[in-house]
């Protein structure tokens, strides 16, 4: 006979918390008070005490999302810090910097529970690609000594890790970090390389952080200095390039070539995104002046023949179209700007996921539809903060996107309603009143509620998108609260 005593302490729980994703609750501690047995069959026990606490835990908290992938979660830092480590503290320092923050991880969730739920499809409907349960090939441990690192095979090591990153594990700058392993729970359903991936995804987007701050001379970031003001414009770019290279060399590790051309082209999409963003509008035809965090730049005119920009959304002269065309055509370029920003590389994520899973062509499908519309959901809700959350609560400046000269959603519903926003989002809101004129609109014609109701339809797109391939199951349903979550977020 088995007698446990099980006791869960939960505070900040609100009357919709069957609703949304607990937000505040600090702790559930089970705490074995007795236990009184004969215990011969150490497994048996342990799957009895795995029942019993099933049995006391409230069901949300195994649905929760980030305790169905909990143990990943919590080595994900410790397994990054392994691939990024260099022989010089401050290079260390610096990369490091946003690991340490209380960032939301949603890319690498994403991730790690897709592959779960993937797990849950029969084996025998999964044989586009044979399923591959190794481990990724070893990253550098800085705490060995030269001689471990040169002795795997060939097939192992195409190029030793010595030669690859330039090693020096006896630098004596830095021992550099411990090495932690994780060990592939079959049970769990997570491929090694799909840990892996979780974790190449997070240093892509970390280093477009880094990046980011810079180019947007942002002052803060997850409620502290960014790496610009923390660590100078020139050490926050470097760290970046950095991180991309070394996630360039964990992607190549992966030996799948169809995933190291998706998460390799997603860096791309990244800068593309960003080059977009240096017009609001593809009404704009002058190419020769660029926004520049809100100033108006003249470019250099060619030289020696005639710049040809193609564009697929570019069109003669804003006179030439109606107000309404005008406002179609500017959504059309906001949202393929937030593909390539923020949702390619959820997508991209998300699609190699499934295709490591060995899914079949109709759920890769699914999967890229998935990330794309939780990716253009996301950033939605991120553009209605702007507006809506202060800037000690959003963990970086409020109205930032304004003062940079960047219409997002929010402006362009207004603009729906306003004509006269639309030489004020041409211009960059760069003259005097400007910003405050246009934060009058948005509030006037309700743009952050519009806003709202087109980040409702993405997240319902992508609730359908995991229905229609995914078998019921709780990562599935993890998966659906966490899309559901993001409409309530408040940073």
């Amino acid at each position: 006979m088995i007698r446990v005593s099980l006791s869960i302490s939960r505070r900040g729980l609100s009357n919709s918390g069957n609703k949304s994703i607990i937000k505040n609750y600090n702790n559930v501690s089970l705490t074995v008070k007795t236990i009184t047995t004969t215990i011969r069959n150490k497994s048996t026990f342990l799957n009895v005490m795995e029942a019993a606490a099933r049995l006391v835990t409230p069901k949300m908290f195994l649905t929760n999302p980030l305790s169905l992938v909990s143990n990943e979660m919590n080595t994900l830092a410790k397994n990054i810090a392994l691939m990024i480590g260099s022989g010089h503290p401050v290079l260390n320092r610096v990369t490091g910097y946003y690991f340490e923050g209380e960032g939301k991880k949603v890319r690498p969730l994403l991730v790690l529970l897709l592959s779960r739920a993937l797990s849950e499809i029969p084996v025998e409907q999964r044989q586009r690609i044979k399923i591959d349960y190794s481990d990724v090939p070893e990253d550098p441990i800085y705490s060995k000594p030269p001689s471990a690192l040169l002795v795997e095979p060939p097939a192992r090591h195409i190029s030793p890790l010595s030669i690859l990153h330039g090693i020096k594990p006896l630098n004596p700058l830095t021992k550099g970090p411990e090495p932690f392993i994780n060990e592939f729970d079959e049970k769990r359903g997570i491929l090694p390389k799909q840990r892996r991936l979780a974790e190449i995804v997070e240093m892509i987007h970390t280093a477009s952080l880094l990046h980011d701050d810079v180019i947007d001379h942002s002052d803060t970031r997850r409620g502290r200095p960014s790496g610009n003001i923390a660590f100078t414009n020139k050490m926050a770019v470097l760290a970046g390039d950095f991180l991309l290279g070394r996630a360039t060399v964990a992607i190549s590790r992966l030996r799948n070539p169809e995933v190291v051309e998706l998460i390799s082209n997603s860096i791309a999409n990244l800068v593309e995104g960003e080059f977009m963003q240096l017009k609001n509008t593809a009404i704009d035809e002058d190419y020769k002046k660029i926004n520049n965090a809100g100033n108006l730049q003249q470019l250099p005119s060619p030289t020696e023949k005639t710049l040809t920009i193609g564009h697929s959304y570019r069109v003669n002269t804003p006179s030439a179209i109606s107000h309404d065309r005008m406002i179609e055509t500017a959504f059309e370029y906001y949202l393929h700007k937030t593909y390539l920003k923020t949702a390619a590389l959820i997508s991209k994520s998300c699609r190699a996921t499934a295709i490591l899973s060995g899914a079949e062509n109709n759920v890769v499908d699914e999967c890229y539809e998935f990330g794309k519309n939780v990716g253009i959901c996301f950033q939605l809700v991120d553009d209605m903060l702007d507006f809506t959350v202060s800037s000690k609560h959003l963990g970086k400046p409020s109205n930032a996107d304004l003062k940079l000269g960047i219409a997002t959603a929010p402006v362009l519903h207004a603009w729906k309603k306003d004509p006269s926003l639309g030489p004020l989002i041409q211009r960059n809101f760069n003259q005097p009143g400007d910003v405050e004129k246009t934060l009058a609109s948005v509030y006037k014609y309700d743009g952050v509620a519009k806003t709202r109701e087109m980040a409702i339809e993405y997240r319902d797109k992508a609730i359908a998108n995991l229905r229609s391939v995914l078998p019921p199951s709780e990562s599935r349903t993890a998966l659906e609260l966490l899309a559901k979550s993001i409409l309530t977020r408040r940073k």
